[in-house]
């Protein structure tokens, strides 16, 4: 898609956000304008992505809890099997 040259004014905080993002992202601040305006096309509003951002982080903690869980009982049952397999080695079978 041909791109159209737009003159934009920004707050001196607002460019130097796009900027980052930018070089966050390995993109120029056009492309950051544009993304930022595709998103507002799709009714993406911030608190939504900022409900989104805590809701990914909580999933995250959960997920890592989970895992330590898991770990855990891979841990006990390793440790489980261990000695079974320790039992049958001493008794006649």
């Amino acid at each position: 898609m041909a791109a159209v040259l737009t003159n934009v004014y920004l707050e001196p905080g607002q460019r130097k956000f796009l900027e980052k993002q930018a070089k966050l992202n390995d993109t120029n601040l056009s492309a950051e304008m544009r993304s930022a305006v595709d998103l507002y096309k799709a009714g993406v509003s911030m608190s939504e992505l900022e409900l989104l951002d805590l809701a990914t982080r909580r999933a995250k903690d959960d997920l890592d809890a989970i895992n330590t869980t898991l770990d855990n009982g891979q841990r006990r049952a390793e440790l489980f099997f261990a000695q079974i397999a320790s039992i049958k080695a001493g008794s006649p079978q």
